[in-house]
C-alpha cells in the first residue's frame, strides 16, 4: 500500500481554528504516537484520517485529488477505533463476524477468523453471550478483534487504553503488534505510555493549532529493568 498523504489540511469550527497542517504522512508498517493536550483535535485528525469527517480544506493522498472526493476509506481498509467502543445488539461472535460479512471467504473460514480473533483476545468462551454482560475493557478487546479481523492497511486508535486493565492492554498490544509486523501502519492516541505506545517509532504531536513529528528513542536501561523504558523526543 502506498503512504497515507496529508498536504494543507486545516479544520475550523466556525472561525475558530482547530490546526492547520502542512504536511503529514503515514508510512507501511510505521507505528504513530499522537499526543497533545485536550481539545486540541487528536480525534478529529483521526476521524479525518478515517473519512468519518471532512475538513475545512486540503488535500488526501494525491495532490490532484480534493479529499472530498477520495475514495471511500474501506478501498484502502482504514479502521478507525473509538474510545468507546460501538457494539452491536447482539452476541460476542456477530459482533466480530459483522466486520467481515461481505468477505469473500466461506462460511466455514469466517467462523475460524472470528474465533482465532476472539481467541487473541482471550474471550473465545463468550462467544455466545450478548455484549450487554461485558466489561469496559471487554468490550473494548472486542472492537479490536473486529478491527484485527478485517486485516487493515491503518489502524487508528484513539485512547484504547484510557480505562482498560494491564491484561486488555496486553492483549491490545499482541493484536497491533501482529498487524505492524504484516505491513499495516498504527497510529495510537494515548495520555498514558504503555505497552501500545511502547509500539511507536515516530510521535505526531497537535500543537499552537499544528502538528509536530518527531522520532521516538526508546531506551532499556540494564541497570534499571524495573523502567520499562525511556523516551526521548528529537523535534
Amino acid at each position: 500500500m502506498p503512504p497515507l498523504q496529508a498536504h494543507n489540511l486545516t479544520m475550523k469550527f466556525k472561525d475558530k481554528m482547530l490546526f492547520h497542517i502542512p504536511k503529514l504522512q503515514l508510512m507501511p508498517n510505521e507505528a504513530v504516537y499522537l499526543r497533545g493536550d485536550n481539545g486540541v483535535g487528536k480525534t478529529t485528525l483521526l476521524k479525518i484520517l478515517s473519512g468519518l469527517l471532512q475538513p475545512t480544506s486540503g488535500q488526501l493522498n494525491c495532490q490532484q485529488s480534493r479529499l472530498s472526493r477520495w475514495l471511500s476509506p474501506n478501498k484502502h481498509r482504514i479502521v478507525y477505533l473509538h474510545q468507546s467502543p460501538y457494539l452491536f445488539d447482539n452476541t460476542v461472535f456477530n459482533n466480530v463476524l459483522y466486520a467481515i460479512r461481505f468477505s469473500s471467504y466461506s462460511h466455514k473460514e469466517k467462523r475460524a477468523q472470528v474465533i482465532s480473533a476472539l481467541r487473541k483476545v482471550g474471550l473465545e468462551t463468550l462467544a455466545k453471550e450478548h455484549v450487554s454482560v461485558l466489561s469496559g475493557g471487554e468490550k473494548q478487546r472486542i472492537a479490536m478483534a473486529r478491527a484485527w479481523v478485517t486485516k487493515p492497511n491503518i489502524l487508528l486508535m484513539d485512547e484504547p487504553s484510557s480505562s482498560l486493565d494491564i491484561e486488555s492492554i496486553s492483549r491490545l498490544h499482541i493484536l497491533a503488534k501482529e498487524l505492524l509486523e504484516n505491513g499495516a501502519s498504527v497510529v495510537i492516541t494515548s495520555h498514558q505510555q504503555n505497552e501500545l505506545t511502547q509500539l511507536c517509532t515516530k510521535q505526531w504531536w497537535i500543537k499552537n493549532h499544528t502538528l509536530v513529528e518527531s522520532p521516538v528513542l526508546q531506551v532499556i536501561q540494564a541497570s534499571q529493568p524495573q523502567q520499562p523504558f525511556i523516551q526521548t523526543e528529537f523535534v
